[in-house]
């Protein structure tokens, strides 16, 4: 039996972010200025820090600039709101990131509420998720929008085929079912409470899977064919004792064996955040300065 093709997620966003930096130049040129990102970390969580650093880096790598603002833990919601407000108004900030998990004292909602829609590059506030749910132009989550070009760039046309989408949440499994609706897909949102899920899944030509479970996803619930996206990034222990290994929601031995492609963890869907990231914030730089796109393949 043929093994699945990989799909290489980590070449596809250094592609990408190749793009964006040709971009940037042409965008730093017409408006004067570079296109800005600014990242606000409340507290000292480790995994956060990490993100928060490698946006930074990548940003500058880019050509943007990157305003980092780092906030204590016990960082009150008025201060924290105040910081955004401020961004917002802030002409040389074009996209606001508000790193996720908040401490547990601060309202996740209403922050991310506060931040102006077009400056919203994480696609988080009503108004990017109503735009996304009309089918109108807006500011898409990042890691689905990585995945759907994941999709498009393996795929090509994706009308008529039928996906399942395992998760619900608003930051991949929601605005992923409606991404692939626009593109013409035929869309189950899958879930833990989905019964016989192993079958939902099986009649699915394309399967994303969002759900946080560790190898949840076994090859017999994988179509033989079906290119299958795997988000998750599970920690697990590894065989030799104290260590640890980065797992997907998928067992990707076995559905190697079945898929026609698969994404890899690491190596696959994650590269592609930090990539779209970067995407969003200078598209809406060229939104905020009035200044047209140029490369429409961004």
């Amino acid at each position: 039996m043929s093994q699945a093709e990989v799909i290489d997620g980590k070449a596809f966003a250094a592609g990408l972010r190749e793009r964006v930096g040709i971009a940037a130049a042409a965008f730093a040129a017409k408006a004067g200025r570079k296109a800005g990102l600014a990242v606000v970390l409340v507290g000292e969580d480790p995994a956060s820090q990490v993100y928060v650093r490698n946006k930074g880096k990548q940003t500058v790598e880019a050509g943007m600039a990157s305003f980092e603002h780092k906030l204590p833990a016990d960082t009150t919601q008025a201060d924290l709101i105040a910081l955004v407000e401020r961004l917002n108004a802030d002409p040389a900030v074009d996209g606001i990131l508000v790193q996720l998990p908040l401490p547990g004292h601060l309202d996740e909602q209403a922050v991310v509420e506060r931040i102006s829609p077009s400056k919203d590059v994480d696609g988080l506030t009503p108004t990017s998720t109503g735009r996304l749910a009309l089918g109108l132009p807006g500011l898409v989550p990042c890691t689905p929008l990585g995945c759907l070009m994941l999709l498009k760039d393996k795929l090509g046309s994706l009308s008529g085929k039928d996906a399942v989408v395992i998760g619900r949440s608003i930051l991949v499994g929601k605005p992923m079912a409606q991404l692939l609706l626009g593109e013409s897909c035929t869309v189950t949102i899958a879930h833990s409470r989905t019964q016989n899920l192993p079958d939902v899944v099986r009649r699915a030509d394309i399967v994303v899977a969002a759900v946080g479970r560790p190898e949840m996803v076994k090859a017999d619930w994988i179509k033989p064919g079906a290119t299958v996206i795997d988000v998750g990034i599970n920690r697990v222990p590894a065989a030799e004792e104290g260590k640890t290994r980065l797992v997907g929601d998928v067992d990707y031995a076995g559905a190697s064996a079945v898929a026609g492609a698969i994404t890899p963890v690491p190596g696959g869907v994650g590269p592609m955040t930090i990539a779209v990231l970067l995407r969003n914030t200078l598209v809406a730089a060229h939104r905020n300065a009035g200044v047209a796109l140029e490369d429409q393949a961004l």
